[in-house]
């Protein structure tokens, strides 16, 4: 199950391992949670996964309209075709609604990446992810403190697998195609080229975006990192609603892209000289390649990227922005990788389903 950009890079890996097991009838189904044509079906060719098998279109709207509709859409596909495991990968309205409707029908229900935790029920992320694991039968988790969350939690251990990251696997999938690829049909290979150290910027969180003084406030911060160094932009449609709508002025030098897909965002990020982010998958994308990241956000649900010393968790005022930026900037590479970060999560994931449940 896919709705979101994040969750087609999780999905990717599982259903190319799914391939590995001829017992195993792998099938996509792609909620429509992410409308645009450049959030959703460009990243199915990125990713090298075919077209999904269904297709639900549940659209925009408030989080109870989005969920409602995804979840009558997926009942009704359930109920046609039966499915033993339903997967959901992340936090995002799809994986709540597809989690409750899988066991209100009796599915056996896996969640991938389980037990991350922010403690900020401001969060609806936070909110999906609780709910989420409230119901799972099998939790698949990225780093310890996921682990200890579930267990404090009540969860069986028996029913918790620390796998590792899909995100790493996909990313070390796609660094090796990129890696054969002919880089020059990317439209901003030119203004990579002429800004050797450029930051690389991706802003899109509702709590950063849709208040004029926190979204005022962070742009300040980032033309004075400007002043310095260009700023290379994707500009997610939700926050470029947002710049209209308050009048929001970069600096020249950072500059606004159109949403990107997979492989050209990873040319640019893999070679920043930092990331600054409020997602939670490049967090751990750049832990993963040793790229210094700051996070503009107050927390994380995914503190082991700051353990390892890649990630400074910046907050959202200017001042807490440039500190962390500053102290990004002292090197390189220098930081640990997670335990099982090594590109195979996804093959543990369906040693312990494919051997339990099929």
């Amino acid at each position: 199950m896919a709705g979101a950009r994040p969750n087609f890079m999780k999905i990717a890996p599982i259903y190319r391992e799914s391939l590995n097991h001829p017992r195993v009838d792998c099938r996509i189904v792609h909620t429509g949670q992410h409308y645009d044509v450049s959030m959703s079906v460009r990243f199915f060719t990125d990713l090298g996964i075919p077209d999904p098998d269904y297709h639900l279109g549940s659209g925009t709207g408030s989080h109870a309209i989005q969920t409602a509709r995804i979840m009558t859409a997926f009942e009704k596909l359930c109920e046609q075709e039966h499915p033993n495991i339903v997967i959901v990968v992340g936090d995002v309205n799809s994986t709540l609604a597809c989690g409750i409707v899988a066991k209100k029908l009796g599915c056996t229900l896996a969640h991938v990446e389980a037990g991350l935790r922010s403690f900020d029920m401001n969060m609806p992320e936070e909110i999906n992810r609780r709910v989420t694991d409230s119901i799972s039968d099998y939790f698949f988790v990225t780093e310890g403190s996921a682990v200890r969350n579930l267990l404090s939690e009540g969860k069986a251990p028996q029913c918790i697998h620390l796998v590792g990251n899909v995100m790493v696997d996909n990313l070390f999938h796609q660094l090796e195609k990129l890696q054969r690829m002919d880089q020059r049909a990317f439209s901003t290979l030119s203004l990579k080229q002429e800004n050797p150290d450029y930051a690389f910027l991706t802003l899109h969180r509702p709590s950063n975006v849709d208040s004029r003084q926190k979204f005022e406030g962070i742009v300040s911060a980032l033309n004075k990192i400007a002043s310095e160094r260009a700023i290379l932009f994707p500009v997610h449609p939700r926050t470029s609603k947002m710049i209209s709508e308050f009048g929001i002025r970069f600096s020249s030098n950072v500059h606004l892209l159109p949403p990107l897909g997979f492989m050209e965002s990873l040319s640019l990020w893999k070679d920043s000289k930092v990331v600054l982010t409020d997602s939670g998958g490049l967090q751990e994308e750049t832990t993963a390649l040793g790229v210094p990241c700051v996070t503009i956000r107050d927390n994380t649900e995914r503190p082991i990227t700051v353990e390892m010393g890649s990630n400074i968790l910046a907050g959202t005022t200017p001042e807490g922005i440039l500190d962390s930026y500053r102290k990004s900037l002292n090197g390189r590479g220098a930081f640990g990788i997670p335990p099982k970060w090594d590109g195979r999560a996804s093959e543990r994931i369906w040693e312990v389903l494919a051997g339990a449940c099929f």
